[in-house]
């Protein structure tokens, strides 16, 4: 696993404009101007059309905690395999190893409160979700658009925060080197105060996707 961790950084080190986060406490990588304006109008149209209410995995209690909308995006669409090329190029990782592309909308109020992309060993539903492709390794996520204000993404433990700004990629390693979970991956979506968010996410499993 370890080789599979370390293969991808190297990946991403060695890719034009990508930029590391200088923190020992976590892996987190940006790169600006990764997506066209055309390819992102298209997804945004996409989860305009299929948008849903967000969920979490394990409920704790705040029916706050995420408040936007989720869209599962088909992997038919031109769009979405488009986008799923980019990011097999940029990353490295063999894309059996992908979970579905999802897209994210935050309307003005709406956030995803400070959390962690991994699934909790030993939380209520960790092995429906992690039995058979195991736990999240990395995230990338690409903001499709400008935001008018706030919308921000923060991760409090490395003292960043990443404003909105569209085709900027982020993407982060969910695990530590000794291969467990990383609590310093801890973010949190803030809250719109002006306009919409639209956010692409693509997450990779430790083992291949069913």
């Amino acid at each position: 696993m370890r080789e599979f961790v370390d293969s991808v950084a190297d990946h991403l080190s060695n890719q034009a404009g990508v930029q590391r986060v200088p923190s020992p406490k976590a892996e987190i990588y940006q790169i600006r101007n990764f997506v066209t304006q055309s390819l992102r109008e298209q997804l945004i149209a996409l989860i305009e059309k299929d948008r849903r209410p967000s969920t979490i995995a394990d409920h704790n209690g705040d029916d706050y905690f995420r408040t936007s909308e989720t869209c599962d995006l088909d992997a038919a669409e031109p769009a979405v395999a488009a986008m799923e090329s980019l990011l097999s190029a940029l990353n490295g990782i063999d894309p059996v190893y992908g979970e579905p592309l999802q897209g994210q909308r935050y309307d003005v109020g709406q956030e995803f409160k400070p959390h962690t992309d991994y699934f909790t060993p030993g939380g209520t539903d960790f092995d429906k979700f992690c039995s058979v492709a195991g736990n999240r390794t990395w995230t990338f996520m690409i903001y499709l658009n400008d935001v008018e204000a706030g919308g921000a993404t923060r991760f409090k433990a490395v003292s960043k925060t990443f404003q909105p700004e569209a085709d900027k990629l982020l993407c982060w390693n969910n695990k530590r080197a000794d291969g467990s979970v990383n609590p310093n991956t801890l973010h949190h979506g803030m809250k719109v105060r002006k306009g919409l968010k639209y956010v692409i996410t693509k997450w990779y499993r430790e083992r291949p996707w069913a």
